[in-house]
């Protein structure tokens, strides 16, 4: 803040900032907080005949600062003076200190810009207040270090925090030491930072800001993922790959982990056995380590019968083959991490393009390695060290057109491409592959097991309506369901209890919008929809329904039914924000039907004083709005499961069963959102 307020009333580093005139200034009696208003005078670089016309030849804003001493926080307001009935532009900033380390500082901008009507260059002034606002943004940490040196430069490099006035405390008896500092009295900083040897070992280097996103994405992890909280590698992936915008790594691995979930990736090492064709005929394996320790996958892709595995296995299968391939390089680079002593977070890739001819450019095989892409490029992010290309025809640019517009850019940095022979010699391939494992092929002396692919007999071929019943059967085998969650239609799940002491365990996903679980209990048999098993009724002969069964929107409470007489709540109402992830259970006191309810938590209170209302079947005019405002709908993907009192093994971190599969990713941790079975019954 000392260095701050320095800026005023001009800033040389700022050529536009003219003079910043304080009009008003208020402080609290305690000096704990100031409110400083300013009229700011701006010259805006714009066109000379653009000045003329407006009649002005200085802009004028009113900016108010907000400096609270005792939580250590500035908030700052700015607004347009002139013109304001025909531009309104407002801009909010704040400076705080960072939530798990005091001593860094955490900022915060933000600005808006509407253009009502200028003189008919309503295009040319917006783009010239975005360049200004701009080239404003890009200076602001530059200004803040540049007085921060200004004041090193005269001796200052450290300010007292703000204290209460010592004459509302007694001194304590003795008096206070003549040469005591006010930091002397104040606690030191958190010790929550993460290990610097930890960092060096598992991590690699971050610099303050980057182990500080780390800590808080973490954070955000343990309030709202329960029991399953990916590694840090694999949460620092994510931020790698959005430059650390710690938002944006928020939203990506919230969409991962619901994607892992809803297509069961996290056993797919242990579950998918790859089909003898593909022994056979794909042309791909890990072979060693470069010489920095990553895993080496090769790809003889020149040789591969890219159309005949399509047409024999078809698009599903390969893109299973594919997702293990990233999972079993997630395995091997933490393998490689213990056994180097230093973090191996990603893997190298050489494709070999000797062979590859147009017949590789079949459109339905391009589509499939454009979709492998997509899904490896948003769900394993910054997995890929290094893709090195040999051998690359004439054909190769052709391919790369279609291809490189879906590879991200920071992707792209990675890959070397050598054609003809270039890859031969000291410092091309062997800069990065040591030469006793370049494989035969290639030239070296290194044998690789890798098949050598080959045309897939047409007699292999399937036709087009198996391959879409098995890849519809490959993609629904899963335990976990979607549904919609609208507002006033809530999705009910039925499950019938014919044995007391039953334990009713559930794990859900809240995709989107936010919801409110709640669990009744009714010993009346309520109105079921048609193909009631397939919409979740669970008995104890019958634990789970059939794989894949996924119902969209389900009501099972009558809507005659008065809560307190025909059913009763038996748990209390849980509201479940968007992004959470929710695993618990209930032991039952009495047989009868219970029914698990997500209903719909909006600003109008839907959710709480709603869901003790005595009906829960929706109304036409309800369903009617929920379908068309997509504001009042909401997404789960769920999962449940009866288990007898004897199966049931306590700690919720983990639904304990053998249908239970959660993040290969994931650390184990101690702590669940796990219900309670006190609650307070009515009947």
């Amino acid at each position: 803040m000392a260095a701050y307020v320095r800026r005023f009333p001009s800033c040389p580093l700022i050529p536009m900032f003219v003079s910043g005139e304080v009009v008003r200034e208020e402080e609290s009696a305690d000096g704990a907080t100031t409110v400083t208003e300013r009229r700011c005078t701006v010259d805006v670089d714009a066109p000379r005949l653009l000045k003329r016309i407006a009649g002005v030849d200085y802009l004028y804003f009113t900016q108010k600062n907000s400096l609270d001493r005792r939580q250590r926080t500035l908030h700052i307001e700015a607004y347009n003076q002139t013109f304001s009935s025909r531009v309104l532009v407002t801009e909010h900033c704040s400076y705080t200190v960072h939530p798990e380390n005091e001593e860094w500082t955490c900022f915060e901008q933000s600005a808006s810009l509407d253009m009502k009507s200028f003189f008919g260059f309503e295009s040319t002034a917006e783009k010239i207040a975005m360049k200004q606002y701009a080239s404003s943004i890009s200076k602001g940490k530059e200004i803040v270090e540049y007085y921060l040196k200004e004041l090193e430069g005269e001796g200052i490099t450290h300010v007292p925090r703000w204290l209460p006035p010592i004459a509302a405390t007694p001194p304590p008896p003795g008096g206070r030491k003549e040469n005591a500092t006010l930091s002397d009295t104040l606690p030191g900083p958190p010790d929550d930072k993460l290990d610097a040897d930890y960092i060096r070992r598992y991590l690699g280097e971050l610099t303050p800001l980057q182990e500080s996103c780390l800590i808080r994405l973490r954070q955000w992890l343990q309030d709202t993922h329960k029991g399953k909280i990916p590694k840090d590698q694999h949460a620092l992936r994510f931020l790698r790959s959005r430059d650390f915008n710690l938002e944006k790594a928020h939203e990506a691995l919230r969409h991962t982990l619901t994607w892992r979930k809803q297509y069961q990736i996290d056993p797919l090492l242990d579950s998918w056995h790859r089909p003898q064709l593909l022994h056979d005929y794909y042309t791909g394996g890990w072979h060693h380590q470069d010489n920095d320790g990553r895993p080496l996958y090769i790809l003889r892709l020149g040789q591969m019968d890219t159309k005949g595995l399509v047409r024999a296995l078809g698009e599903e299968t390969l893109l299973r083959h594919v997702l293990s391939i990233n999972e079993e390089g997630l395995r091997r680079c933490e393998e490689n991490t213990n056994i180097f002593g230093r973090p191996i977070s990603c893997w190298t890739c050489l494709v070999d393009l000797e062979g590859l001819s147009m017949r590789h450019l079949w459109r339905p095989g391009v589509k499939a390695l454009l979709r492998f892409i997509e899904l490896v490029e948003a769900h394993y992010p910054e997995t890929l060290g290094r893709l090195l290309i040999l051998r690359a025809p004439r054909v190769f640019p052709v391919l790369w057109t279609l291809v490189s517009p879906f590879i991200d850019e920071n992707t792209r940095r990675k890959f070397l491409i050598y054609a003809g022979n270039d890859y031969q010699g000291p410092g091309v391939l062997q800069a990065y592959i040591s030469p006793n494992i370049i494989p035969d092929f290639l030239g070296g002396e290194c044998q690789c097991e890798i098949p050598e692919g080959g045309v897939v007999p047409k007699s292999l071929y399937r036709t087009a309506e198996e391959m879409e019943t098995e890849e519809a059967r490959m993609w629904t085998d899963t335990i976990y369901k979607s549904a919609s969650v609208l507002k006033g239609a809530p999705h009910e799940v039925l499950i019938e209890i014919i044995e007391p002491s039953s334990v009713i365990t559930w794990d859900f996903d809240v995709c989107k919008g936010d919801v409110v679980f709640n669990i009744y209990h009714s010993r009346r048999t309520p109105q079921t929809p048609p193909h009631r098993e397939a919409q979740g009724a669970h008995t104890l002969s019958h634990p789970h329904t059939p794989p894949g069964a996924c119902s969209n929107n389900t009501q099972m409470i009558d809507r005659s039914w008065v809560l307190g007489q025909d059913y009763s709540r038996v748990e209390t109402a849980l509201t479940c924000r968007e992004g959470e992830s929710i695993q618990g259970s209930h032991v039952t006191r009495w047989p009868g039907f219970y029914i698990l309810q997500w209903r719909f938590h909006g600003a109008g209170g839907a959710g709480g004083a709603a869901a003790c209302s005595g009906s829960s079947l929706a109304r036409v005019d309800d369903m009617l709005a929920s379908l068309q405002g997509a504001p009042h709908r909401c997404r789960i993907l769920y999962y449940t499961e009866v288990l007898q009192s004897q199966d049931f093994r306590g700690s919720m971190s983990s639904l304990e069963s053998s249908h239970s599969g959660f993040s290969q990713l994931s650390s184990a941790t101690a702590t669940s959102r796990q219900s309670q079975t006190s609650s307070t019954l009515s009947r």
